[in-house]
């Protein structure tokens, strides 16, 4: 079995996005030379998301919405966290809301998708930079 891993790295200049990563993987696993196999997508901080669904702005701006309507990010006095001298409570939060990583299964050197899927960061702490992994094992 093969094993292959890269770093990602994001320095996203608003507080909050959603970015398409698909392309980006895809070339992790081009360069893996994997054919059958799993791909491990997961953020390395605790204020990021990866998730997988549909490429569409309405969608971003329902999540958008949804996220600050369960999580707000103002006041920062609601939350406890950020007696700790932080301000992004609501970011580890919306974090658990749209899930930490994924995983995908490889068939054929392709990604094993539905007809809309893609692969997107979801940034709720931005303004520095910020990795993710992409793990690839298989034949």
């Amino acid at each position: 079995m093969k094993s292959y891993r890269k770093e990602l790295v994001f320095n996203i200049n608003s507080r909050r996005a959603f970015v398409n990563i698909s392309g980006k993987v895809r070339e992790c696993l081009q360069e893996s030379g994997i054919k059958e196999g799993l791909c491990l997508v997961t953020p390395m901080h605790i204020t990021a998301s990866v998730f997988i669904n549909d490429n569409e702005s309405g969608l971003h701006h329902d999540y958008e919405k949804m996220l600050e309507r369960l999580a707000p990010h103002e006041p920062v006095g609601q939350y406890l966290h950020n007696r700790t001298g932080e301000d992004n409570a609501d970011a580890h939060l919306k974090r658990q809301l749209m899930g930490h990583q994924v995983t995908v299964a490889i068939t054929g050197g392709e990604f094993d998708f539905g007809t809309w899927e893609q692969i997107f960061y979801g940034e709720f702490d931005g303004r520095r930079r910020k990795r993710v992994l992409v793990k690839i094992i298989g034949e």
